[in-house]
């Protein structure tokens, strides 16, 4: 498939400077100025490195035309005005793996969306080897990004010169990007493939995330401990998130996970028995250290009624006709993706597989209302799919 190489208006960081929007009324005035656009590029930056929780730290906002905008959501309490130019379904937004974004939009502005176009999901459906926004707009447009600042605070104002141009970067050349794909998936007969994704991702709900009271023990190594270890682990756990909120600072960055499971197993006595534990650094001895100690001093006396049990939920079984099922879909995936050039994860991803396994549908229509399967699946591969899911 021929990847077009042209370069488009914008695309020269030297001499694009996006306008900054850091009130309320200049948030509604580009609400009303983007009402007239019928295609937006779209990214956002989070703090997730560097503060607990994750804020919202940054939207950026671009036109093909090359002009861009910062919104500073720490400045802007409520990004409402920006719902009626996301909702428009007249209007495309152009994201680069954009679920993400989305996910922080939807849950913590409440923010709706109509039309999505994912550049990285359109890369996918052409079977693309390089599926980063770098690759991609080095293989497509000749254009190399700025130095990645991925692991910056994006919190922290103002933002340096080369924060902003990587921030504009990542929106500026999208819908030129956009509409190298298009005319590839044109060719290929699976534009519509990537426009039903995209409705989909525009459409999934975020639901609040809720506090998973037992997130302890799905540690790597929780399981191995004994009872009264595994409270430790519990106390320590809650130690740590304490810690992080208090101190304004993701949990892995005062105690990692492995460090917490290796507490627990050990059950330190004092503060000096933590000398030489992984993570375990003077600096933490110093500051957590007599907290760490009186975590594991609570669980040693906890009565045996107190001490926690987790059980792993028990798997389902399988009947023989879903398993046989199964494993011919498997099978087929193999040897479909291959002849269609995808990844097999793509064409027919697992919890699929799965779901079409039990349902066993007996045409079309029965797989079509498979949640999930997607039009184009039906459409394209529905016969095969039929054909590979044996009754017995």
């Amino acid at each position: 498939m021929g990847a077009a190489r042209t370069r488009h208006p914008g695309a020269d960081l030297a001499t694009t400077a996006a306008h900054w929007v850091r009130t309320a009324p200049e948030l509604a005035a580009l609400a009303r100025g983007l009402g007239a656009e019928h295609e937006i590029a779209l990214d956002t930056e989070g703090d997730s490195l560097h503060h607990y929780p994750e804020r919202l730290a940054l939207l950026q906002l671009a036109l093909a035309s090359g002009e861009a905008w910062l919104v500073d959501p720490l400045a802007i309490e409520d990004l409402a005005p920006l719902g009626p130019v996301f909702a428009d379904p007249g209007r495309v937004v152009v994201l680069h793996a954009g679920d993400n974004d989305l996910a922080h939009l939807k849950r913590r502005h409440g923010l709706a969306f109509a039309s999505v176009f994912d550049t990285s999901i359109a890369a996918r459906f052409l079977g693309a080897r390089g599926l980063g926004l770098e690759a991609l707009l080095a293989e497509r447009l000749g254009l190399t990004l700025p130095p990645s600042r991925q692991k910056d605070d994006w919190s922290a104002r103002p933002l340096s010169p080369a924060q902003e141009a990587y921030a504009v970067a990542d929106v500026l050349h999208l819908s030129a990007l956009r509409a190298s794909l298009i005319d590839d998936l044109r060719r290929a007969g699976r534009l519509a493939w990537v426009e039903e994704e995209g409705a989909a991702l525009a459409a999934q709900p975020i639901t609040e995330r809720v506090a998973d009271p037992d997130a302890y023990a799905r540690l790597k190594g929780a399981w191995q401990l004994p009872p009264r270890n595994l409270a430790a682990l519990r106390e320590l756990y809650e130690l740590r998130e304490r810690l992080a909120r208090a101190a304004d600072r993701p949990p892995f960055k005062i105690l990692s996970d492995e460090t917490l499971v290796g507490l627990a197993r050990a059950l330190p006595a004092d503060v000096g028995a933590l000398a030489g534990m992984q993570g375990c650094t003077p600096r933490v001895m110093g500051r957590w250290g007599q907290a760490i100690v009186e975590c594991v001093a609570r669980a040693r006396v906890f009565e045996d009624a107190e001490l926690p049990r987790p059980t792993r939920p028990p798997r389902p079984g399988v009947p023989g006709p879903v398993r046989r099922r199964i494993e011919a879909l498997h099978q087929w995936r193999g040897a479909a993706a291959a002849r269609v050039g995808l990844e097999p994860g793509l064409l027919l991803p697992n919890r699929l597989i799965g779901a079409i396994a039990h349902a066993a549908p007996r045409d079309r229509d029965d797989l079509a209302r498979v949640e999930g399967v997607r039009r184009w699946r039906v459409e394209t591969f529905g016969p095969e799919i039929l054909a590979a899911c044996p009754w017995a």
